[in-house]
């Protein structure tokens, strides 16, 4: 129990975050909640290290995000905005939080933008942790590609932000 415990901390977010620049932010949480339930059934037949359970856990929120899309192209809906109201304030220093969400959000509203094929080798290289290969296998595409894409999306970023020396952070140009 400790060990899926210590597993999902490490995944979730990763995985939430991809399911987010599928998705979007609506329905990234359903899509991992439904990823979650698909890889406690399955987790039996399982086997591999944390990276193979990084890869396999993606691929099912990968399927998930394609149906959730494919149903939404089927049924157009007006989305409502984000209600954030029932959120628990944490212990954590809010404004830190606030900054690592604004900053979070910033990143994945700039791979978002990023053509699809870039921007999902962006975040299974970089976000999500994987290798080129494992990053392949999810979007069904060869490591060569996922690496090509990868690089052309890191990039791409690259020219939108430059790094502040006299303020140690990063700046959009």
């Amino acid at each position: 129990e400790a060990g899926f415990v210590a597993v999902y901390r490490d995944v979730q977010p990763r995985l939430l975050r991809y399911a987010t620049l599928l998705v979007g932010r609506n329905n990234a949480e359903d899509v991992t909640a439904e990823a979650w339930l698909q890889i406690s059934r399955d987790l039996h037949r399982f086997t591999g290290d944390i990276d193979r359970f990084r890869g396999w856990s993606a691929k099912i929120v990968h399927h998930r995000a394609m149906d959730v899309c494919r149903a939404t192209a089927r049924r157009p809906t007006t989305s409502s905005p984000d209600d954030a109201s029932g959120e628990l304030v944490g212990a954590s220093d809010t404004a830190a939080s606030a900054l690592d969400a604004l900053s979070t959000d910033v990143a994945l509203t700039m791979i978002a933008a990023l053509p699809r094929e870039q921007a999902q080798a962006v975040l299974l290289r970089a976000v999500v942790g994987l290798d080129a290969r494992t990053a392949g296998e999810v979007l069904g595409k060869r490591a060569g590609a996922v690496r090509v894409n990868a690089h052309r999306g890191l990039k791409r970023l690259a020219r939108q932000v430059r790094y502040n020396a006299e303020e140690g952070r990063w700046t959009l140009v």
